[in-house]
């Protein structure tokens, strides 16, 4: 009889899974199509550097992250990604902050490598998660992670890091 209820269960295991992993590689399609599709439509726009700006899309919600020069570069990003299709929320992360040095920008460099180490080598985080950006010394995290937990200790494993002024955490967690 248990072996009976639990070939019952198997089957209808089985059953089901070509349904969930179709609604998830239709999801994960999807999210790749708006992703893509915000990225090529802030490429085509004048008023905004499309390379200083990251998109990241889970569920039909989308993140805009990244450094900017001005409020109206970012709010200008904000518009042109809410006329997307499929965009169904938008999150506008992007932090304003003005130019810096080239010697600037290579400590930014070699903090961002340092700050992705620091993520990679912390178990119970999925580093491949999170994007890291550096301007002047100020850390930003964004992305989608699995809770709040992982999202907090994202933050603080990115302080630690030594040379780093401040941490903007703007990771969104995942709703379930």
């Amino acid at each position: 009889m248990r072996t009976r209820i639990l070939a019952v269960v198997a089957a209808l295991t089985l059953a089901a899974a070509p349904t969930l992993l179709a609604k998830s590689l239709g999801t994960m399609v999807d999210d790749g199509t708006i992703t893509t599709s915000v990225k090529t439509a802030l490429l085509e726009n004048k008023n905004t550097h499309s390379t200083k700006i990251n998109v990241e899309s889970f569920n039909g919600v989308v993140q805009l992250s990244g450094f900017v020069a001005t409020q109206a570069e970012k709010t200008e990003a904000g518009r042109v990604a809410k006329g997307v299709s499929g965009v169904k929320q938008l999150r506008n992360d992007i932090a304003i902050m003005g130019a810096t040095s080239m010697g600037t920008k290579l400590d930014d460099s070699m903090l961002t490598s340092k700050v992705k180490t620091a993520l990679i080598e912390e178990s119970k985080i999925k580093a491949n998660d999170i994007n890291v950006e550096t301007r002047g010394g100020t850390v930003q995290l964004a992305g989608f992670v699995s809770s709040k937990a992982v999202r907090d200790r994202a933050g603080v494993v990115a302080a630690g890091v030594k040379g780093v002024n401040k941490v903007d955490n703007v990771l969104i967690v995942k709703p379930k």
